[in-house]
Parts: C-alpha cells; sequence; structure tokens
C-alpha cells in the first residue's frame, strides 16, 4: 500500500485556489480511496498504480482550465500495510501517550 500526499496548484487560478481544489477532492472522493485533506495538500491510501492514477486525473482536469499546474507529491510505500492513514497518528499518540491536537 502507499501513501500519496499531493499539493496541486493551477498557477493562472489568482490567489485562491479553494476551488480548485474542491474540485480535486471531488475526483478524489469519487475514487473510493481512504483520503485526508488538510491545509497544505491531500493525503490518499491506496495501490501505487491507482493512486499515481488518481493524481494523472487530478492534474489533467486542472489542466483543462490552467495553461500551468505544479504538482508536489511524497509516496510512502509499504507492501503489506493498510490502514496508515490513521495507524502513522496513533503510533505517535501512543507514544507521546495522549491525542495530538485536530484544529
Amino acid at each position: 500500500m502507499v501513501l500519496l500526499e499531493m499539493s496541486l496548484v493551477p498557477m493562472d487560478a489568482g490567489e485562491s485556489v479553494s476551488a480548485a481544489v474542491a474540485e480535486c477532492v471531488e475526483l478524489i472522493d469519487a475514487s473510493g480511496l481512504p483520503y485526508e485533506l488538510h491545509s497544505m495538500g491531500t493525503i490518499v491510501e491506496g495501490e501505487l498504480p491507482e493512486v499515481l492514477e488518481l493524481m494523472q486525473r487530478c492534474i489533467e482536469h486542472l489542466a483543462v482550465k490552467s495553461r500551468r499546474v505544479t504538482c508536489s507529491a511524497k509516496l510512502d510505500y509499504r507492501p503489506g500495510h493498510s490502514g496508515r492513514l490513521r495507524s502513522k497518528v496513533a503510533s505517535v499518540e501512543a507514544k507521546l501517550g495522549r491525542s495530538v491536537k485536530r484544529t
């Protein structure tokens, strides 16, 4: 399984990109893959081919309206392990002996 953190920005969208983010979140949600949206990107969990294909779909979707799209991506590849979207945080919380702050 893979955790993919991605942040996509249409370069000609102006100061706010929340509308573009919302469009990508719709695609991510429709994929059925587990995900978390945070203030600087989105983390998706799945098999390598499916998360890469989803990232490509998001890029190509934004490219319909934007002449230039940048993407920052980070992958954590760990075969045989799933549910890490939650378990990685739970592991840190266990070591702290408390829940971490969430807004």
